[in-house]
């Protein structure tokens, strides 16, 4: 993978070229990662445009070329800030349209954020076949913006803009992509717990983790009894600032836990836990359906669009979790929830497999098979 500033030049492509554009967070790049394999493996050339933060996350990601595109993101409704806004944004889309010039791709996908808009509006301006795709619930802001103007609109959910006769009729639920590391542990059949043995906790709050669950899941575990402490083996993920701490706690209490600030191998993790606690972010619950694993959800309770509680909202009316909003998220609250959940373990196998009925391991060919259909067909 190379990265383009702007004043690099790519050469097309002899193959046919999809650019994925796809803000620079795991949650936008991981199903952006996902459909460019399954391009890739089409014998289509992928490249990719993206922000600064995909340094992070986009080190691995399978395109010729990653380009750099000017963005900006509403971060307040005074005049300034959206003037900055405004003109960030026409930066981005001044330079997509020279970049869309250059390599002239035969659609251009979406994944929504900020960075999203300069490319795809491009596109949509130069008569270029668009997709977005949305990851959560509900449709996020950028997404909004463009959805009447893309030839196509990928979803994660089903049952999505039924209020809106125009824009279901480019409506195609393809489910949320996941990486190849996510299928490889998918067909892992959850055991459950044995009422004496092992009960395996895994606890994260995404990718920048969650001061919350440092605050709230080690008091939480010290309320129980003693005979399910001895059972507990925990993992659980939590921001350097947090770790001492954590770690501290769960020493007080005689509790085996593995603590950490990051898992690269968490979809494994996954797959091993009986039980996972977590916020409901879309690539989390894209993996969590994808496994099949139960899980006590707590939204990001400040999120504009509410998509991850919308998102909780689907697995728990699915009966494979139970969304606790945050201000529900206590100690003595989740240690009944875990109490409860521990002692009847035939709910633990129920919602397991009610998780994993909402997912769509195909979801990236399904994604494919639309972006290829829409080649050419622009809006």
């Amino acid at each position: 993978m190379k990265l383009l500033s702007q004043q690099d030049h790519a050469k097309p492509s002899a193959l046919p070229l999809v650019l994925l554009a796809a803000g620079g967070t795991g949650g936008h790049l991981f199903p952006a990662e996902a459909l460019a394999e399954a391009l890739v493996r089409r014998g289509i050339t992928v490249e990719l445009a993206t922000d600064h933060r995909a340094e992070r996350y986009g080190k691995k990601f399978p395109a010729r070329h990653v380009h750099l595109i000017t963005s900006a993101t509403v971060r307040s409704r005074n005049p300034f800030s959206l003037l900055r806004t405004v003109l960030g944004l026409a930066v981005g889309i001044a330079q997509a349209m020279r970049l869309l010039a250059r390599i002239e791709p035969a659609a251009v996908v979406g994944f929504g954020g900020y960075p999203t808009i300069p490319p795809i509006m491009a596109a949509t301006l130069r008569n270029i076949s668009t997709v977005i795709h949305e990851q959560n619930a509900v449709m996020g802001r950028a997404n909004r913006l463009l959805a009447s103007r893309v030839t196509a609109i990928a979803v994660s959910f089903a049952g999505m803009l039924e209020d809106n006769a125009k824009l279901k009729r480019k409506c195609t639920r393809t489910g949320n992509p996941v990486r190849a590391n996510v299928i490889a542990v998918a067909a892992t059949p959850y055991v459950a717990p044995e009422p004496a043995g092992p009960l395996r906790l895994l606890v994260f709050g995404g990718s920048q983790g969650a001061r919350i669950m440092a605050d709230i899941v080690p008091p939480a575990i010290a309320l129980l009894d003693e005979d399910l402490r001895r059972r507990l083996a925990i993992v659980q993920q939590a921001r350097e600032e947090d770790l001492a701490r954590v770690q501290k706690s769960y020493r007080a209490a005689g509790i085996a836990a593995e603590v950490a600030p990051f898992f690269s191998d968490l979809p494994e993790r996954i797959a091993r836990a009986h039980l996972i606690v977590a916020r409901s972010g879309a690539s989390t619950i894209a993996e969590l359906t994808a496994i099949g694993r139960p899980a006590i959800l707590v939204p990001l309770p400040h999120a504009i669009d509410q998509d991850q509680s919308a998102n909780a909202a689907v697995l728990q009316n699915a009966g494979g979790a139970i969304r606790m909003q945050q201000h529900d998220f206590t100690p003595d609250r989740l240690a009944r929830e875990i109490s409860a959940l521990a002692s009847t373990t035939e709910k633990l196998v129920a919602m397991a497999a009610a998780a994993r009925s909402q997912g769509l391991l195909d979801a990236a060919e399904r994604l494919a098979d639309l972006v290829t259909q829409t080649m050419g067909r622009a809006q």
